[in-house]
C-alpha cells in the first residue's frame, strides 16, 4: 500500500495538498451551481416565458432553424444515440477529464484554464440566476423532440438526471462555453495536425450535440461564446496579472520548443 502511494505522489506535479485545493475549489464551484439550480426550479413560469421570448425573437430574426435540423437527423438512430451520449458526458466526464490529464500532465497551463472555468461558471450562474430560461425541448408545439428521453433510458426529472442537468439553463450554454474553453486549450497544446484538428472540431461538434438533442438555442451558444471570451479576458487581463507566478497562462520547456 505504501509504494502505491508513493507511486500515485510521484505523479502529482504539485503534491497532494494541491490536489487537494484544486478538488475543493471544483466542489465549491458545483455547491454554487446546486444552489442556483435550486432557485431556478422554483421559477418554471419565468422560464418557460422566456424560452418562448427567445424562439419569438429567432422567429423575428428568421433564424428558427432548429426544429427542422433536429428533424434531418431524427430518423438516424445512431447518430441520435451518440448525440445523447455526447450531452450527456461532454460537460462532465469529458471536460473534468480533459482538466484531470490538464493537471496531470500540462500543469503549467492548469492554473490558468481553470480560471477560466471558475470565471465562465460564475457567469453563467449570474445569467442562470436573472434570466432562467427553458430548453427548446420543453416546446414539443414547435416540433422539437427531447431525444434524452424518447430515445434513451435518461429521464430529466431523475436523481441523477438532476445531478448533471440543470432544467432551465438555456441562456447561456455553459456546454458551448466549455467546448470552447477545452478546444481552445486543446489546440495550444496540440503537437501533432490531427489533435490540432480535434480540437478545432470539438466546439463544433458540440454545438451540433446540443441543437440536435433540443437543448438550447442557437442564440445560446452564441452567449455560451460571450461568456468563453470573457472569461479568457479576465483570466488574462486580471487574474493572471494579480498572480503572474502561479496563474498566467505557461507552457513547459516540450512545448516552448514546439
Amino acid at each position: 500500500m505504501s509504494r502505491a502511494f508513493a507511486a500515485v505522489t510521484a505523479r502529482l506535479p504539485q503534491g497532494w495538498g494541491d490536489l487537494g485545493r484544486q478538488l475543493g475549489l471544483l466542489v465549491l464551484v458545483d455547491l454554487a451551481y446546486e444552489t442556483v439550480r435550486g432557485i431556478a426550479d422554483g421559477q418554471r413560469a419565468v422560464a418557460i416565458a422566456n424560452g418562448q421570448q427567445i424562439i419569438d425573437i429567432e422567429r423575428a430574426t428568421h433564424t428558427f432553424f432548429e426544429p427542422g435540423l433536429q428533424a434531418l437527423f431524427l430518423p438516424a438512430q445512431w447518430l441520435v444515440d451518440f448525440a445523447n451520449q455526447a450531452y450527456l458526458n461532454s460537460q462532465s466526464a469529458i471536460t473534468l477529464g480533459f482538466l484531470a490529464w490538464l493537471y496531470l500532465y500540462r500543469n503549467e497551463s492548469y492554473y490558468f484554464v481553470r480560471n477560466m472555468f471558475v470565471v465562465a461558471m460564475g457567469l453563467a450562474l449570474i445569467g442562470y440566476t436573472l434570466y432562467p430560461t427553458a430548453p427548446p425541448r420543453m416546446f414539443p408545439g414547435y416540433g422539437f423532440v427531447d431525444t434524452i428521453v424518447n430515445f434513451s433510458s435518461v429521464n430529466h426529472d431523475s436523481a441523477l438526471a438532476k445531478l448533471f442537468i440543470n432544467p432551465y439553463a438555456a441562456v447561456p450554454s455553459l456546454h458551448f462555453a466549455f467546448a470552447l474553453i477545452v478546444g481552445s486549450t486543446g489546440l495550444r497544446l496540440a503537437r501533432h495536425w490531427y489533435t490540432r484538428a480535434f480540437w478545432v472540431a470539438w466546439p463544433l461538434l458540440v454545438l451540433w450535440v446540443v441543437i440536435v438533442t433540443a437543448n438550447h438555442y442557437w442564440i445560446d451558444a452564441a452567449l455560451g461564446a460571450v461568456v468563453a471570451a470573457a472569461a479568457a479576458l479576465v483570466a488574462q487581463r486580471l487574474l493572471a496579472r494579480a498572480r503572474p507566478e502561479a496563474w498566467s497562462w505557461r507552457t513547459g520547456p516540450r512545448e516552448a520548443e514546439a
